[in-house]
């Protein structure tokens, strides 16, 4: 059973609080209820007393990261390492997803949801043993807004009056958000968001030590967060990152000793550390899971591990697609961007690379997302005659007269096999493309530049909510927004949506904001992401998140029973 903080604003808050806690609740456990039930990361915890020990170290397979501190992780890899070093101001339940406090012990908005008050628990430490005060998350979120500091997640606090002007350079402090006292954050939006609880969940949201930060030119290496793991040295870079236990955390004291996040170029490669048993946590090679599976066993609910249901693979808030350019010809044509979304076989590449278990995706917003319908992306289906037949409304019968296209992707992982069926869909509608791999760091650079045609992207939710997707991918003015889409209709939609208080009339309107993208198909989904993931039998009442959140402190080591 999930604790609220007490709540001390109106009543309509009272009732929005309410309706938000129901509402996520049963989406979630909707979703997993199939898998075989589960239960949450407090009941595991009681669980855990018995047979429980503490003790070892958790090895898990990383790629390099881009960043590791909070203010500048934007891929799995980072957060996973901020998850385990900072606690934002609320944290989201591993299974459910519901809020529950973190740093800030209770929270209310005004009546209209634009200013938010957060009560920060008193006596939480940072590694360093200084207090924790209102204060460190006011100077974080000004230096994740700082330009020089070119945070690709800046996004997150767009919605904080002053946010924009100091992007844009025009401001030095974030006018919207006030220290009270030590104890007291308030933060006041630009615009009335009733969902604005749920952003500051993201684990990046979490405080800074100003004077850590100052002392120390390498900081972004040698982190001092407030999380229950604290780093044992300075990130190696290409080789791993070290967490051991913080043992002044103010929550559940963690089982293991610590964390060691080893780098790998590639899932393979991890893999082969796996069965050598040098990796308690890793990915699943494409191609394996059913033979990996009989080897290990799979987790009943598919978020949570144990000695013989090891394998994990529940649904993910997140979704793989193909990222069109809409600046370009001759994607700039819906025509277009429809042919390739109906040429698309998207359930031969689930069955293909992941035996089945990703399920091809019917619009952007996931199932299991609050909010999800089905099927409000009506093209986005396999169907080759009407790919030919739109192929041919745009102008290019048979693919005649359509230039030759380049399929970008990042290396490493099973994305390469994803394109070479796409690319072969694609050659049956007409359309001859290559494919363009290309290192992360490249890849990134050559989206931003607008240099590609289509390119592989993947978008795992940062809060449980429909608008966390449709506002960052596709919103006009978004940094996010890497398919380069523009619509003032969609635009207009989507910022109504997000300012209505009344929940079922918000998450209305995002789906009509799903439907315009779904009439524009500025992307074409391919299929919503679901774990591909195995522990090894030394890993207990491990919980691999929805959101691709591990909870670092319930888990336990054992010997292995091999």
């Amino acid at each position: 059973m999930v604790s609220f903080p007490k709540e001390r604003g109106c009543e309509l808050s009272n009732r929005f609080r309410s309706i938000i806690a129901v509402v996520l609740a049963v989406a979630m456990l909707a979703t997993f209820a199939a898998l075989g039930g589960c239960t949450t990361s407090e009941e595991k915890a009681d669980e855990g007393g018995e047979g429980a020990v503490k003790g070892g170290t958790l090895s898990q397979f990383i790629v390099e990261p881009f960043a590791i501190t909070p203010t500048l992780a934007y891929e799995s890899e980072g957060i996973y390492i901020v998850s385990a070093m900072f606690d934002s101001l609320v944290e989201y339940d591993p299974i459910t997803s519901e809020l529950q406090p973190a740093a800030a012990e209770s929270w209310s908005p005004n009546e209209d949801a634009s200013v938010w008050t957060f009560n920060l628990r008193q006596g939480a430490k940072f590694h360093n043993g200084r207090e924790v005060k209102a204060e460190d998350f006011k100077y974080a979120w000004e230096r994740m807004l700082d330009p020089a500091m070119a945070s690709e997640i800046s996004y997150h606090l767009l919605a904080v009056k002053g946010a924009t002007e100091m992007l844009e350079g025009q401001a030095t402090e974030l006018e919207g958000v006030k220290a009270l006292d030590d104890y007291t954050l308030e933060v006041t939006l630009a615009e009335p968001y009733p969902d604005f609880e749920l952003v500051v969940g993201h684990p990046c949201l979490g405080p800074l030590p100003k004077e850590a930060v100052d002392a120390d030119p390498k900081f972004d290496e040698n982190l001092i967060g407030n999380g229950p793991f604290k780093m044992a040295e300075p990130w190696v870079h290409d080789q791993y990152v070290k967490l051991v236990r913080f043992d002044d955390y103010y929550g559940d004291e963690p089982y293991v000793d610590g964390l060691e996040f080893k780098i790998f170029k590639d899932a393979e490669t991890a893999f082969l550390e796996f069965e050598a048993g040098n990796l308690d946590f890793t990915e699943v090679p494409s191609g394996r899971l059913a033979d990996v599976t009989a080897k290990y066993g799979e987790a009943p609910d598919g978020y949570t591990s144990n000695p013989g249901e090891q394998v994990l693979v529940g649904p993910e808030l997140g979704i793989y697609y193909a990222n069109i350019n809409n600046t370009k010809a001759p994607f700039d044509n819906p025509k277009v961007r429809e042919a390739i979304n109906l040429a698309i076989n998207r359930q031969a590449i689930s069955d293909a690379l992941f035996d089945g278990s990703r399920k091809p995706a019917d619009s952007i917003s996931p199932e299991g997302i609050l909010g999800y319908e089905a099927g409000m992306w009506p093209q986005s289906r396999y169907d080759v005659e009407a790919a030919k037949a739109a192929l041919a409304d745009a102008g290019y019968p048979d693919g005649e007269g359509f230039p030759t296209i380049k399929l970008l992707f990042n290396t490493g992982s099973y994305h390469d096999q994803v394109w070479q069926l796409v690319q072969a869909d694609l050659k049956a509608i007409g359309i001859e493309s290559e494919l363009d791999s290309a290192e992360w760091a490249v890849y990134k650079d050559k989206l931003k530049k607008k240099e590609f045609d289509i390119a592989r992207y993947g978008w795992v939710y940062d809060y449980p909510i429909m608008e966390n997707a449709l506002y960052a991918l596709f919103y006009s003015e978004s940094a996010d927004n890497q398919s380069y889409y523009v619509s003032e209709e969609f635009d207009a939609q989507v910022l109504k949506a997000r300012s209505t208080l009344d929940l079922q009339e918000r998450l209305a309107g995002m789906r009509e904001a799903d439907k315009i993208l779904g009439k524009d198909m500025p992307v074409a989904p391919i299929m919503f992401y679901s774990h591909f993931d195995l522990t090894s039998d030394r890993v207990n009442d491990f919980v691999y998140s929805p959101m691709n959140i591990p909870d670092y402190v319930h888990c336990w080591i054992s010997e292995s029973t091999e």
